[in-house]
């Protein structure tokens, strides 16, 4: 009698335990959620948050605000997040280098960036346009390179520094071409395009967003962009492996985390509205479109193996630009 008891209470626990994580993505939220945003509020990844914030508080009925957590390479914010408890009530949105580079640049980061974090969807990506000084004569990557070739360390490249993808991407090139670039780092992208817009330096890479105003105005020329698709509000610009590099990423995306340690139903819960969101024509049209990004809106698993792509490219850039973690 006492043992049928005991299989009984046992059972009944497992039943509770099992039944515990969909319950509590049902509940899912009870209160404000935080959604943490590792850069200056107006930049392009607080924009998007915002967005997506204002979107999901009017489908939960819930209070959704964003968190501008600066420094240290989005460390710092990301620290927080992974330290949250993992009930989806405080979210990371955040660009690749945050799960990807900065286990490069650094020997310890307080998160560990396969477990600290759940992957929930990739929002959007895009490549970074590779822009030159109206008076540089190449008219395409190759003939860059090329002209590179002719003159090793003649041509100048502008990065906001070690181990950003312009840096990566140029180094790997130089490698794998036998050529040389010369690498001047600037305090900031910004400064990096208007280093190209003056002349200080013959090529940059940057986004639509930041660059897309220089382009249509004629003061830089695009020669390739680095994703895997083409812009659609420059659809002209070749991709670099259509260029003849596939074997370079020159690229952003912004991704949404939840804690690591969420359950699987809560993380699948976050997905559903979160892309549902995002892929609201209106939400297209007014931040995504505009800025030449590509909507993506994936799965969990989808975005996870991304990730996993994104560190084996990134680490043999790393290799060829022989950058040493500090």
């Amino acid at each position: 009698m006492m043992r049928r008891v005991f299989f009984a209470s046992l059972l009944a626990a497992m039943s509770c335990l099992f039944a515990a994580g969909p319950t509590l993505a049902q509940q899912f939220p009870s209160k404000t959620v935080r959604i943490i945003v590792p850069y200056s509020a107006g930049g392009s990844v607080d924009v998007l948050a915002r967005a997506l914030a204002f979107g999901l508080s009017n489908l939960w009925g819930q209070p959704v605000v964003v968190e501008n957590v600066t420094g240290a390479g989005s460390i710092i914010a990301t620290e927080r997040v992974a330290a949250a408890p993992p009930d989806g009530h405080t979210l990371l949105l955040t660009i690749d280098p945050t799960v990807v580079g900065n286990r490069f640049l650094y020997k310890k980061l307080p998160y560990d960036p396969e477990k600290s974090l759940a992957p929930i969807t990739m929002i959007a990506e895009s490549g970074l346009f590779v822009i030159v000084n109206p008076s540089v004569q190449a008219n395409t990557f190759r003939e860059l390179v090329e002209s590179a070739r002719r003159a090793p360390g003649k041509i100048a490249y502008a990065s906001s520094g070690i181990g950003t993808s312009q840096h990566l991407m140029f180094e790997a090139i130089a490698k794998r071409e036998g050529v040389k670039f010369l690498h001047v780092t600037y305090k900031g992208i910004a400064p990096a395009i208007t280093a190209v817009v003056s002349g200080e330096v013959q090529v940059s890479g940057a986004s639509a967003a930041a660059a897309g105003g220089m382009i249509k105005a004629g003061k830089v020329k695009p020669l390739a962009i680095g994703g895997k698709r083409r812009s659609n509000v420059f659809p002209d610009v070749p991709t670099l492996a259509e260029a003849g590099y596939p074997y370079v990423a020159l690229g952003v995306w912004f991704g949404l985390f939840a804690p690591g340690g969420a359950s699987a139903q809560l993380v699948e819960r976050l997905h559903r509205d979160a892309t549902a969101t995002v892929k609201r024509p209106e939400f297209v049209e007014k931040y995504i479109n505009p800025h030449g990004l590509n909507l993506v809106a994936n799965t969990p698993a989808e975005f996870a193996a991304a990730i996993r792509a994104d560190v084996g490219v990134t680490a043999e850039m790393v290799k060829a630009a022989d950058v040493k973690p500090e």
